[in-house]
């Protein structure tokens, strides 16, 4: 698969994510954030379940297990932020996740990023703190908790780029699935008090677990085995801008002008990323084409 291709599928991937910041908002305000995470990443479990079953294998069921294990890191630490903070703050400082990404990527495993690529990931930054505006307007927990979450979104990616290219990722994404499942069911009694959720919130359970669990992991895992942690860090900037536009549609937020001029830093920067991308491999191709 092309890399342009993958890189419309991961921007998909995000314009679902963007959107579901504002329904699990209104979701955990009436529902446990333990009970909700388990419901969603069980149904999302159930339906990668009938493609995966054969696929896996223990080596699958092993990295799978501990990615899973960070992701639900991220999601836990995500999803308790919102309680605390609007959804378009969350979804600016998730986007954080791309600066932690090429960092660790540098501590963990010592890979150096291209320099077209830092300077994206520098511009991203920018255009997303000139997005930010006015906000956050005061100091507030569940900006820190998202922060965090952020650093495990970051980790997350530089784990699944080092290991997407070894397993069949539709197996993979289901057993992150899984071990997502099993953690978020274990902490559910511990902290909170179990209850059967509302027509509302299966609404939201339905959308988070089918589109934005089960369809959007499967891509991103699908699009790392061919894109490295730095290429997928700039494209997942583009989530805060869909996380701002769904916020307008559906809460009623409001873009300043130096807000509009962020965003279109952040998707100048994929653009330019994805078009230095698409002229290396065709300097890569034209180089080994016999004379």
């Amino acid at each position: 698969m092309k890399g342009s291709l993958l890189t419309v599928l991961l921007v998909g991937a995000t314009a679902v994510w963007g959107w579901t910041f504002t329904v699990v908002k209104g979701a955990v305000a009436a529902y446990s954030v333990m009970g909700f995470l388990a419901a969603r990443f069980a149904i999302a479990s159930v339906v990668l379940a009938p493609i995966s079953l054969r696929r896996t294998d223990r080596r699958t069921l092993r990295t799978g297990a501990a990615l899973g294990a960070v992701l639900a890191a991220g999601f836990a630490l995500q999803t308790l932020g919102l309680r605390y903070t609007s959804a378009t703050n969350s979804g600016l400082i998730t986007g954080l996740c791309l600066i932690f990404a090429p960092i660790l990527d540098r501590i963990v495993f010592g890979v150096r990023p291209g320099r077209v690529v830092l300077a994206c990931l520098a511009a991203s930054f920018t255009g997303m703190v000139v997005l930010t505006g006015q906000s956050p307007s005061e100091f507030r927990t569940g900006d820190v908790l998202t922060g965090l979450c952020a650093a495990a979104y970051g980790l997350h990616i530089v784990l699944l780029s080092r290991c997407a290219r070894d397993h069949d990722a539709v197996a993979l994404a289901w057993v992150q699935m899984i071990a997502a499942t099993v953690l978020f069911a274990v902490l559910w009694p511990l902290l909170d008090s179990p209850a059967w959720p509302g027509a509302d919130v299966w609404w939201a359970l339905a959308i988070t677990g089918v589109l934005a669990s089960a369809a959007a992991f499967y891509v991103q895992t699908l699009v790392q085995q061919r894109l490295s942690a730095a290429r997928t860090a700039v494209v997942l900037t583009m989530e805060p801008v869909f996380a701002v536009f769904f916020g307008y549609l559906l809460a009623g937020d409001r873009l300043t002008g130096i807000q509009v001029i962020g965003g279109a830093m952040i998707v100048g920067s994929l653009m330019v990323a994805e078009l230095s991308a698409a002229l290396t491999r065709r300097r890569r191709t034209a180089t080994a084409l016999p004379l």
